[in-house]
């Protein structure tokens, strides 16, 4: 049940480490509601804060709380394990890191240069003033996690898109009124990872990609050969991904966009007796679906990748879980992981995913900014 309006109720994840609004943002209900290309403009050029967030119809208690199944304790042996393991994003053609310090980062996406808030940035900034000023967009405003604020751009005023690529995938960079750009690179590790079990299956794989956001994972899969299912609860975010799919040229692979709650349309899936080879799920903490359904992380998740584990298929190649901006220790996930998957064998791998620093060049390696918590079930 996405809104993270990242992934929409993707509200961000990131937990001991604070992404703010971003972290993977707050990725929230309210993520995906970004300023419209006509939206008004403050002074200075940025682009403006919407007035009010749309608001749900009410509806009784009991119509919002998705019912889901019990949870009955897994037999069998724990798979191994793999702890901590750290997955760095290096710095690519299209985004790197350049610096980040004082609670900021500086980012390179595409052709700009980015600056937001960052609380996990605690130490000093490596790069000059003179540096940081010379950015193209600077977001400003409320930096809570989900905050709203405004852009503002020192050089020119900017349109709200731009092209972007990224393994060899195609979408729109965006700039929302919560600080998001419509990818978070930090998720580049485990879309590489599945791009090369995709490739080296030898047949078509099935991939569900819950929480998609814009949706630029179900591309990469579907580009490397894969029939993708993407689930997000946001219409906004729905419609951003098809505009990708459409900037990407994709129009032709197997995609189903798919506006409904997560919870819900894994239980059906279940009922259908339907399989996956790989799933990802990047849940935010908070989030509603498009009736209304309210998910929440800490009561939800155990049942939700029960779930995941029941539509995996004989053969699958993994269960990958992103969190962001909740107060747990990725130890927490991990062992949940492992409960979970008990008598399916494989191999638990359980850490952060990091963003290292890479200078102006790109080629400067410095420090490593943690982003999220993650728990990735492999069978072998």
């Amino acid at each position: 049940m996405k809104e993270k309006d990242r992934r929409s109720k993707n509200a961000s994840v990131t937990a001991a480490k604070g992404r703010g609004a971003e972290a993977r943002g707050g990725r929230h209900e309210l993520r995906h509601l970004s300023a419209k290309s006509g939206a008004p403009k403050d002074k200075a050029g940025g682009l403006a804060p919407p007035k009010t967030a749309p608001q749900k119809s009410a509806r009784p208690a009991a119509q919002e709380n998705t019912p889901v199944r019990p949870v009955e304790p897994r037999s069998g042996e724990k798979p191994a394990e793999t702890v901590p393991l750290i997955l760095e994003t290096m710095p690519t053609a299209g985004y790197h890191l350049i610096d980040s310090g004082d609670g900021e980062k500086l980012e390179q996406y595409g052709p700009y240069r980015i600056v937001r808030p960052e609380a996990q940035a605690l130490w000093p900034k490596a790069l000059p003033a003179a540096v940081w000023e010379k950015a193209d967009a600077i977001f400003t405003g409320d930096t809570d996690e989900d905050g709203m604020g405004r852009w503002r751009f020192p050089r020119e005023a900017l349109g709200e898109t731009w092209p972007m690529q990224l393994l060899d995938t195609d979408f729109l960079g965006r700039f929302t009124s919560f600080r998001h750009v419509g990818v978070f690179p930090e998720q580049l590790a485990h879309w590489s990872w599945m791009k090369d079990q995709v490739g080296s299956a030898g047949r078509p794989l099935k991939v569900l990609n819950l929480f998609g956001y814009t949706g630029v994972a179900s591309l990469v899969a579907a580009k490397a050969g894969a029939e993708v299912t993407h689930v997000d609860a946001s219409k906004k975010a729905i419609g951003w991904a098809r505009e990708n799919q459409a900037m990407a040229r994709a129009e032709k692979l197997p995609i189903r966009w798919i506006c409904d709650d997560a919870m819900k349309f894994i239980q059906r899936e279940e009922r259908r007796g339907s399989r996956y080879d790989i799933i990802l799920t990047d849940p935010p903490k908070f989030g509603r679906g498009p009736n209304g359904e309210v998910w929440q992380l800490f009561d939800h998740l155990a049942a939700m990748l029960d779930i995941c584990r029941e539509i995996l298929s004989p053969e699958a190649r993994g269960l990958v879980l992103t969190a962001y901006s909740i107060r747990a220790s990725f130890y927490s996930i991990h062992e949940l992981m492992r409960e979970t998957m008990r008598g399916r064998g494989g191999r638990v791998e359980s850490g952060e995913l990091i963003i290292r620093e890479g200078g102006l060049d790109g080629k400067t390696p410095g420090r490593a900014l943690s982003t999220s918590l993650f728990s990735r079930w492999v069978p072998k």
